[in-house]
């Protein structure tokens, strides 16, 4: 299987760390502030029969100081509990050492920022810890946890539709479950890159899907190792393929978090960049990354032009009625945050050639260059790439192009017709930036500042 050098690493690194740890007891402290466990490989083994479920909440009262929350809580007048407002609801994956997630917070904050909201973060370190299968088998168990609380949130007068679910990882098929058992009546479900092994091939009653909640949408970072590579919402947004995140080591002889982890946990990073209003990430519907990335999907017309956004707006921004399910979105990002990329369409017409050739791109802003090659092959004269630009179409100042071919058996001057750049989507409506009718010589490489402005709208 694709996920075995990773987790084989992994595996091994877990034996190395956890033969450090048994026998050390590393309990919550008890301070005024709730907080996730901990547990040990020895609390392990004495209480894996235990899932030990808790919940803490956050709001706006409370943002840097989490509260025990239960049951009893919606009776408590000292709980900042508010059954008037929506309700998110926070779930950790598979905790390979048994640690507490160190992201929960922030995330929780990012999300009170953007609303005010009762945020609930279930803490299932117990039950998620050490052996991913038996992990698995205790997830379903997990959620039906959770859908006793959400019970009595029902009959203290919380709505379904208000509820909203945020799981990371293993999270995303809990949640999904809890959305079965509530017969998809949860307002919305998101997945930050739900995971992959022995659930790809699941049924969907077993994993996360577009019928478990009103809105399901998904963001995958890492679907060749430890996320799920099939679509599992209504919309699923596939960042730089799904893949390979830049900015993340792809050697397992780099660190152990980039190269284990990092594509994994790219999806709730990005997630909480978009929280924080840096800019908006918009997704393109297309067949394939391969169609995205020559230039076939530059448009939103399935959604009647609107491209579907990743954070809490409605629908992912969709106003089409129904929403579409399982579909594909592509977008580019930068390899650190806010990780916003413009893409920009290149379009290269050349005349006809006798051999085979190859063209660099570059496209500069001041210190900034995004560079791009093109094979050109003597069957077609048009050719189109997406490149990821860290500034707009019209923040770019120059435009650079090398014949970078050897020497002997490759084409020597390449008359290039026309060289376009074009952003997509944009709100701006820029004509396309072109160049027309000019050689690039062996050698001898060919510029062109661009003078422009970007207006004001």
């Amino acid at each position: 299987m694709s996920w075995e050098p990773k987790t084989v690493f992994l595996c091994v690194l877990t034996a190395y760390i956890t033969s450090l740890v048994v026998g050390v007891e590393d309990r919550q402290r008890d301070d005024e502030c709730a907080d996730l466990n901990n547990t040990t490989w020895r609390e392990y083994r004495q209480w894996r029969a235990k899932l030990q479920v808790h919940y803490l909440l956050l709001t706006r009262r409370n943002m840097d100081c989490a509260q025990t929350f239960t049951q009893e809580s919606l009776t408590n007048q000292s709980s900042h509990f508010n059954i008037s407002l929506p309700t998110k609801i926070i779930i950790h994956g598979y905790r390979a050492l048994g640690s507490k997630p160190s992201w929960v917070k922030e995330l929780a904050q990012s999300l009170l920022r953007v609303q005010d909201v009762n945020v609930l973060v279930v803490d299932w370190v117990y039950g998620a810890s050490f052996a991913y299968n038996l992990v698995v088998e205790n997830y379903k168990e997990v959620a039906v946890q959770i859908s006793v609380l959400i019970n009595q949130l029902q009959k203290r007068g919380c709505k379904l539709e208000s509820c909203h679910f945020i799981g990371i990882s293993l999270g995303a098929h809990v949640a999904g479950f809890v959305g079965t058992l509530f017969e998809g009546k949860i307002g919305r479900i998101t997945g930050l890159d739900p995971a992959g092994p022995m659930f790809k091939r699941a049924d969907t009653f077993d994993r996360l899907d577009p019928s478990d909640a009103q809105f399901v949408d998904a963001i995958h970072t890492d679907s060749d190792y430890f996320g799920i590579s099939i679509p599992v919402g209504h919309v699923d947004f596939f960042l730089n393929g799904g893949k390979d995140q830049t900015g993340c080591a792809n050697s397992r002889f780099a660190s152990m978090y980039g190269y284990v982890i990092c594509d994994h946990m790219r999806a709730l990073h990005i997630y909480m960049s978009t929280l924080n209003g840096s800019c908006l990430l918009k997704g393109i519907p297309c067949f394939s990354y391969e169609d995205f990335l020559k230039g076939n999907c530059v448009n939103c017309d399935t959604f009647k032009g609107t491209c579907p956004t990743i954070g809490l707006s409605g629908c992912s921004g969709i106003t089409i009625s129904p929403v579409p399910k399982e579909q594909k979105l592509f977008l580019l990002t930068t390899s650190s945050a806010p990780f916003c990329a413009h893409h920009i369409l290149l379009q290269l017409e050349v005349s006809p050639l006798h051999k085979s050739a190859e063209v660099e791109v570059t496209l500069r802003t001041e210190n900034l260059g995004t560079k791009q090659r093109l094979k050109l092959q003597t069957a077609t004269t048009m050719y189109k790439a997406v490149l990821a630009h860290p500034v707009a179409l019209c923040e770019i100042h120059c435009i650079e192009l090398k014949n970078t071919g050897a020497w002997f058996y490759r084409q020597g001057d390449i008359h290039i017709k026309s060289v376009c750049l074009s952003e997509f989507p944009s709100i701006r409506r820029e004509e396309p930036l072109c160049v027309n009718n000019f050689n690039v010589r062996r050698r001898a490489p060919w510029s062109h500042d661009f003078v422009q402005v970007c207006g004001i709208f």
